[in-house]
């Protein structure tokens, strides 16, 4: 079920990330519904203005709606209490990719902090996941780096009451994504060499 709120959810992280002047990759853009489990996900990338397509420096973010927390919201709805409030999954990974050799991680979890706050929860930072990739003819493999936070955000009764208001509780996480997105910028990563168009 496509719960009103997990809908202004969705809207209201894009309009988070749009305001602080990230840009979305559109093809990496999905909308899913589990049809045997009824679970709702919903999945994004956005980078800073400018980068390349694939972009080098990249956040991605998951927001899962599983099926006991859309349960939870329609007791609510019909005036029942429920049990425990519906909450939303939340992870967002940031991704540095396109790297020439193995990056070394000590750099990149320097940069980010432990906890990222959202709709007031913490989420938990992961440890780096390093992804080599073998390319046809080269000795050296194409790496990427990845950190992800995760954790689950209680919806309270005033965003339930008023789901408009998550476009205010979202908006301190896009301006803190585009500030880590620019100090991991400024890390010295050394990436290859960018594709000729039309390759």
């Amino acid at each position: 079920m496509l719960d009103h709120v997990f809908t202004q959810l969705v809207a209201s992280h894009r309009n988070a990330f749009e305001a602080a002047l990230l840009q979305r990759q559109a093809v990496e853009e999905r909308f899913q519904v589990d049809v045997f489990l009824g679970d709702v996900s919903f999945e994004t990338s956005y980078s800073l203005p400018g980068e390349e397509r694939p972009a080098r420096i990249r956040v991605d973010t998951s927001l899962d709606w599983p099926t006991w927390s859309q349960t939870s919201y329609r007791s609510w709805a019909i005036g029942d209490d429920p049990d425990e409030p519906p909450e939303v999954l939340v992870e967002i990974a940031f991704r540095v990719q396109g790297l020439d050799g193995v990056p070394g991680a000590a750099p990149l979890l320097a940069t980010l902090p432990e906890h990222l706050d959202v709709l007031g929860e913490p989420l938990v930072r992961g440890p780096a996941t390093i992804e080599q990739v073998l390319l046809d003819g080269l000795v050296d493999p194409e790496c990427a780096i990845e950190v992800a936070y995760e954790g689950s955000c209680a919806l309270d009764e005033a965003l339930l009451e008023e789901p408009t208001a998550l476009d205010e509780a979202m908006a301190p996480l896009g301006r803190a994504v585009a500030s880590l997105l620019v100090r991991i910028g400024d890390l010295p990563f050394t990436f290859r060499p960018s594709e000729p168009a039309g390759d």
